[in-house]
């Protein structure tokens, strides 16, 4: 048997085991959004240059991308689903630049005109935006002003917060370190307690930010709308998803240009994993050395590893014997865009100008919705608008708010769990073998990059407990870094994928 140290050098060198190859064969991923999308590119980068693992992808709708989608109004096209990348999303960032995808920023100045709206009257508003084509003196002097406004009302509260966020990223950055430093993760209460971050999804965020030094107004008004716009929720919400939230509000957010559902498209394309769209799976039975999921249109398949990349909360997936997870709720996000005029009489004023471009929005029960942003101006008189709700926007309600509509688009997300401090979270193994769930991560903070982040932990946890043939190269610095192909403007061979 050689020496230990010399495993990493002979796991390089040596054509993998008949076992190891049969192993790798079949790889079945529930579900093609970021979280799946994302573990079949980690899966087939990790094992490179050793044959890449079969992997197969079900996705129940008719496109990839799960909560990832766009809708055209007006002939625009806009984000209905997960809409904004923080600039420090190091693996959504990389997987846009490998992917050739281009990225879409409203720039460094641009700033929106934000009203805080109690359900009566707007308690605070920024200052109007300068028209378009101002100097860049102006703009920068604007700027300066809002600021002075905002930290007038919130005093010290907005650096308080700020620090607070602050200190949240620099343990989350944490998963991006090395292999050497970072361990694999089989539980979500590790790879927390591992960044420092756990303690964060045992208190509220309310509970975090009293104790960070914030005042009840700078909660009660700027962190609540925040929160309600990111999550729909109240800042009850644990102090992690909290503290991930009020990152979404930080300047140099970006997304993709054509839709942040490239990203999912782009990476299964990239681990060339077949593909079965509109195909959902109705029930993962344990067959001993494999798992056999059986379809809604009827077939079976023997999968190796199973990898559920969905959230099980309202998934009728049956499960042969049965799972044990912790019951969890989904936050439901009404997402409604119309085109047309908002009403200034609903707000209380007296002209169309008046009405800030983002309505956020207290916790009181008579508010309706979230929030409201302008999306696009096609005219003086002609906009679209996009509102999030926890409920259906009716009619009758929508008449009231708008002076004309021309077009009304209503989508139901199941968007993200409902958080409540202290949080429980589901195995990532579900049955101790080869079943995993991506998608338990959420109950720490929900965004395309945290998917990532799951997703490649998952990746290495599977790699680790298979004889792929790359275990001990794991642990060293013979593992590549993740590579891929752009797919921007090059001749591309045939693909089992079709996009």
């Amino acid at each position: 048997m050689p020496p230990p140290f010399l495993l990493p050098v002979l796991l390089l060198v040596l054509p993998p085991s008949p076992q190891a190859a049969a192993a790798a064969e079949d790889i079945c991923i529930v579900g093609s959004g970021i979280s799946g999308a994302s573990t079949a590119f980690f899966l087939t980068n990790y094992t490179a240059p050793y044959p890449a693992p079969q992997l197969r992808v079900f996705e129940r709708r008719d496109r990839v991308g799960g909560r990832l989608a766009t809708v055209t109004v007006a002939g625009e096209v806009f984000e209905a689903g997960g809409s904004i990348i923080h600039p420090r999303n190091l693996h959504v960032r990389r997987f846009a630049d490998l992917l050739g995808l281009t990225a879409k920023t409203g720039g460094d100045d641009d700033e929106d005109w934000l009203g805080i709206w109690d359900g009566a009257r707007f308690v605070f508003k920024t200052l109007r935006p300068p028209p378009p084509g101002s100097s860049w003196l102006r703009r920068k002097l604007h700027g300066l002003a809002n600021s002075l406004l905002l930290l007038r009302r919130y005093g010290l509260s907005l650096l308080r917060m700020d620090s607070f966020v602050q200190e949240m990223l620099q343990k989350f950055m944490l998963y991006y370190n090395g292999f050497e430093s970072r361990p694999v993760f089989d539980n979500v209460e590790e790879m927390l307690k591992w960044s420092g971050l756990y303690g964060l999804t045992r208190r509220t965020l309310e509970e975090e930010l009293i104790d960070a030094g914030l005042n009840t107004q700078t909660i009660s008004e700027l962190v609540t709308v925040i929160t309600r716009i990111n999550y729909g929720q109240s800042t009850s919400i644990s102090g992690l998803a909290g503290a991930v939230s009020l990152a979404g509000s930080e300047s140099g957010l970006w997304s993709i240009k054509g839709g942040n559902w490239q990203l999912a498209a782009g990476l299964l394309k990239t681990a060339n994993a077949t593909l079965h769209l509109q195909e959902g799976i109705e029930s993962i039975s344990d067959a001993g050395d494999y798992y056999v999921l059986k379809s809604n249109k009827g077939h079976e398949y023997n999968c190796t590893v199973t990898v559920v990349a969905t959230p099980l909360d309202e998934v009728n997936i049956t499960f042969i014997p049965p799972i044990s997870i912790p019951p969890r709720k989904m936050q439901h996000t009404h997402t409604t865009f119309v085109r047309g005029l908002l009403d200034p009489k609903f707000f209380g004023l007296s002209s169309v100008s008046d009405i800030p471009e983002l309505i956020g929005t207290m916790e009181l029960p008579d508010i309706p919705f979230s929030c409201i942003s302008v999306r696009k101006k096609h005219g003086e008189h002609d906009m679209t608008y996009k509102i999030f709700s926890r409920v259906k926007l009716e009619d009758a309600l929508l008449d009231q708010m708008f002076s004309t509509r021309e077009e009304t688009i209503r989508i139901d997300w199941p968007a993200y769990p409902h958080y409540q401090a202290p949080e429980d979270f589901a195995p990532i193994i579900l049955d101790g073998r080869h079943l995993y769930y991506v998608n338990t991560f959420e109950s720490a903070a929900s965004a395309m990059e945290t998917g990532a982040v799951a997703a490649e932990n998952v990746a290495r946890l599977i790699i680790s407990r298979l004889p792929l043939g790359l275990r001990a190269g794991l642990s060293s610095a013979a593992v590549p870094e993740p590579h891929i192909e752009s797919s921007a403007g090059e001749e591309e061979g045939p693909r089992r994928v079709d996009l």
